[in-house]
């Protein structure tokens, strides 16, 4: 608000015309370059920056975005990206780092206040981790603590059990599975705390790709049951992340 206060100041001065005060003005909300206008307000407005969503963009719009991202003192998460991708991103940024296993490249530049509680990430199954690691890498940059406990999926439920100690205490609970997606539902109904539940696309031909898990988890008889969209990662750490911030 202060740079937007001083841009006004100098118009209501004379110091700067009104056409400029304009550019200056937008200049603060979105940065145009091209193949995307970089959203810089999103922060101020919502309490997380842009995130890059890289599947279906070429290096050189990825790069442009980053490069435009990079000029505000904000941290960066780039998702789905390739391993190629992130030598072309080092290139530009030598401290950014990649989770092979969720496809993703961080960018820390500005510590962030970590909330007293944690979140509990559940998987159904080892197959499930690539899409649990993305939510794992999303809520630990947005600066949540993640205690994760995988591989504890309804075919060996004595499994989950031995680790519900840890999953209670958190503040809210993401359980990624694929195959029938029942594992939310069993989980919901043995805690206090919000559940997110994320369908994967693992399984067999009657999977559908997920949309099996999809939709037992949005027919779930557990309470506190939410669902985000199939193999997606990102947007159960977001959530996750917000509730945890509360």
């Amino acid at each position: 608000m202060e740079a937007i206060r001083d841009i006004l100041e100098k118009v209501k001065a004379g110091t700067v015309g009104v056409d400029e005060g304009l550019g200056l003005l937008k200049g603060q909300f979105y940065h145009d370059v091209g193949c995307a206008k970089v959203d810089l307000h999103r922060e101020r407005r919502v309490g997380y920056p842009e995130v890059i969503y890289c599947a279906g963009k070429t290096s050189g719009q990825v790069t442009a975005i980053l490069k435009a991202m990079l000029e505000r003192e904000v941290n960066i998460l780039a998702t789905r990206a390739s391993r190629e991708l992130y030598q072309e991103i080092r290139e530009i940024c030598p401290d950014a780092r990649y989770s092979p296993l969720a496809g993703a490249v961080t960018i820390r530049r500005k510590e962030v206040k970590a909330p007293p509680g944690y979140i509990a990430l559940v998987t159904a199954g080892t197959s499930d981790l690539p899409v649990a690691e993305e939510a794992a890498v999303t809520a630990e940059l947005f600066g949540n603590r993640v205690e994760r406990i995988v591989d504890v999926g309804v075919a060996g439920v004595h499994r989950l059990f031995f680790n519900l100690e840890t999953i209670r205490g958190a503040r809210v609970v993401i359980v990624v599975a694929g195959m029938e997606g029942a594992l939310p539902s069993l989980v919901g109904g043995l805690v206090d705390k919000p559940v997110i539940a994320v369908p994967t696309s693992v399984g067999y031909g009657a999977s559908f790709h997920g949309l099996s898990a999809l939709l037992a988890m949005l027919n779930s008889c557990a309470s506190g049951v939410s669902v985000v969209n199939i193999d997606n990662g990102y947007g159960a750490g977001y959530i996750a992340s917000m509730i945890n911030n509360l």
